[in-house]
């Protein structure tokens, strides 16, 4: 029996040392690659051409919902999966709609790991009970991608030039963006729009 192929990205080394280390236990399991950001996530998934990629949502260069939207562009053939630390259920959702087959949180055991890892080898999905259920009770985002961009430079109190800077946008127009996000979001103003938003994963 051929051994499931599996490269890990994880920018926490530990975590993913011991990943690595726990998962070549599994006979029919083999880590053929360990990244430690997004970019190279796709450096070595192009060399090693895993069955599986377990990718972690926040890395360097690029998260792993971006990871995988490349990956099912050039090798479709290899299934990507999310471990996270940060179930937002904006996140899950990005992540479904890029292709991911599992999104599972990091306070997994090894053992259930490699189960979810057969599962999706095999070509199905596992989507955590608890992240599905607080992304159905989360609903979908109100805000535009346009309105999301900016409430997400607003978030760290960048003033509206400098946002309108960064988003090749008027000030003027910023400004219709950040106050349609607010009223959206029923927020007070465009800090705690933005802090409402990053709480459920939209920006």
């Amino acid at each position: 029996m051929t051994a499931v192929r599996v490269l890990l990205a994880d920018d926490e080394h530990l975590i993913r040392g011991a990943l690595a280390a726990l998962l070549a236990l599994e006979d029919d399991l083999e880590v053929v690659a360990e990244a430690a950001s997004g970019p190279e996530a796709l450096a070595m998934a192009r060399i090693h051409r895993p069955d599986v990629a377990v990718l972690d949502l926040q890395m360097p260069g690029a998260d792993g919902v971006s990871v995988a939207t490349s990956l099912r562009a050039e090798l479709p053939g290899c299934r990507t999966m999310i471990v996270t630390s940060h179930g937002l259920p904006g996140h899950l959702k990005r992540a479904l709609t890029a292709g991911v087959r599992a999104f599972v949180p990091k306070t997994v055991s090894a053992q259930r790991l490699a189960e979810i890892i057969r599962t999706v080898h095999e070509g199905n999905r596992y989507v955590d009970p608890e992240l599905a259920a607080d992304a159905i009770s989360a609903g979908d985002s109100p805000l535009t991608a346009r309105e999301a961009e900016v409430l997400e430079l607003a978030a760290d109190g960048a003033p509206i030039a400098e946002i309108a800077r960064r988003a090749a946008l008027s000030q003027g127009t910023v400004r219709n963006y950040l106050s349609s996000a607010v009223s959206k979001l029923g927020a007070e103003n465009r800090h705690s729009a933005a802090r409402l938003a990053r709480e459920r994963g939209w920006v």
